[in-house]
């Protein structure tokens, strides 16, 4: 399926100047975005399936960066959270629009 108007306008404003989209991951999977150091790594999971949240998530942690972002639809919040609790990493999780976040802790070892 192609990917929407929204989906990329996102993808871009979170690698930021200098950044990239579309970040090889191992595995033959490829991270959303990352900033120009690879300080920051941002997956857009728009669609709420839990499924897809979660792996998401999962990207994320093989990304490796230090700050990590799940960016989802403001409705969709509490379940991207509960996705990322459960990947065991810890991250932010803000909406859209970027007006509303919430921090994840990542799990104690």
């Amino acid at each position: 399926m192609s990917e929407t108007a929204a989906h990329r306008r996102a993808k871009k404003r979170a690698a930021g100047p200098g950044g990239r989209t579309e970040v090889p991951l191992r595995g033959k999977q490829r991270l959303d975005a990352l900033t120009r150091g690879g300080g920051r790594a941002t997956e857009v999971e728009r669609s709420g399936s839990s499924t897809r949240l979660r792996t998401a998530a999962h990207r994320l942690k093989k990304s490796g960066a230090p700050r990590r972002v799940l960016q989802v639809p403001q409705k969709d919040m509490g379940s991207a959270v509960k996705a990322m609790r459960k990947a065991g990493i810890g991250g932010t999780v803000k909406n859209m629009s970027g007006t509303r976040h919430r921090r994840v802790r990542p799990p104690r070892k």
